[in-house]
């Protein structure tokens, strides 16, 4: 979730601490919409997170030598890609949306259904992901992440390690993320999930 801030308010991902918010509750989108918290915050499976407002600048690099990459090769195809700060609401079966216990923000995502698309979010589930370690958020990414999107149903997920300079890359087959490879040096990635599309380690880590 999105939300205004100061700009003299820096913290580091955690459990949101701000007072209105309970303990032990299970929060969803509709839950968030009423908060007021002066930072940017995340659910996942209905724990609140509230997440970093100064990402560093080797994160940034990164995210956008991807995005100016991807968004290049798609100018002239009907998807769509997006970077943080996006929310991403992803559905639960026969729920209305505001019962959502998941919603994200990924650093870069690429969405080909118009559909999901709306003004104040995403309303659905995203093509390709690509997240990027470049601090400590290992375990957000690495596990939470990476369970809920395969819960979700992305079908590929990338996960970018800032600091050692490598991508793994993984592909839902029947309901399960399996683990492509991991790339490095010079090596040039393809998006399974989108025919045609590739990104170069090169590309991602130019300038960093």
């Amino acid at each position: 979730m999105q939300k205004e801030y100061k700009s003299d308010q820096v913290h580091t991902m955690d459990e949101a601490k701000e007072p209105a918010i309970e303990y032990g509750k299970v929060y969803t989108y509709g839950d968030c919409l009423k908060l007021e918290i002066e930072e940017m915050v995340e659910i996942i499976r209905g724990k609140l997170f509230r997440m970093s407002l100064a990402p560093r600048t080797k994160h940034q690099k990164i995210s956008g030598n991807i995005y100016f990459r991807v968004r290049q090769q798609l100018e002239y195809s009907s998807c769509n890609v997006f970077h943080a700060p996006i929310d991403v609401v992803l559905p639960i079966n026969d729920k209305k949306r505001t019962k959502s216990t998941t919603v994200v923000q990924p650093d870069i995502c690429v969405i080909c259904d118009p559909k999901i698309i709306e003004e104040k979010a995403v309303f659905g589930v995203p093509d390709f992901v690509i997240e990027i370690i470049a601090g400590k958020d290992v375990k957000r990414d690495t596990q939470y992440k990476y369970s809920v999107y395969e819960e979700a149903g992305v079908g590929e997920y990338w996960i970018v390690f800032g600091e050692m300079r490598f991508v793994e890359v993984f592909i839902l087959e029947n309901g399960k993320y399996q683990r492509l490879n991991a790339f490095s040096e010079d090596d040039i990635i393809p998006v399974k999930t989108l025919p045609g599309l590739s990104i170069s380690m090169d590309d991602i880590f130019e300038g960093v």
